[in-house]
């Protein structure tokens, strides 16, 4: 993960320096995908989420399309 002030800058990086773009998402993004993701790890009953619950929690937070397709 590369952090940037603008996509105008990722833009900018990868035209320098030859590396494709994956995916650009906000900080609030990030913040709301780390709260969702992690917020029951410390639970005594803890499991890995399925590959479905893990889909939800992307979408939520606007994360959608090819590139944050977990089944391909």
């Amino acid at each position: 993960m590369q952090l940037f002030r603008s996509e105008e800058d990722v833009m900018a990086w990868s035209a320098a320096t030859a590396v494709p773009v994956g995916a650009i998402f906000s900080p609030e993004q990030l913040w709301q995908l780390a709260i969702r993701w992690y917020d029951d790890r410390l639970e005594l009953g803890w499991r890995r989420r399925t590959v479905g619950e893990r889909q939800v929690i992307l979408d939520e937070v606007g994360l959608t399309g090819e590139f944050w397709s977990l089944t391909g």
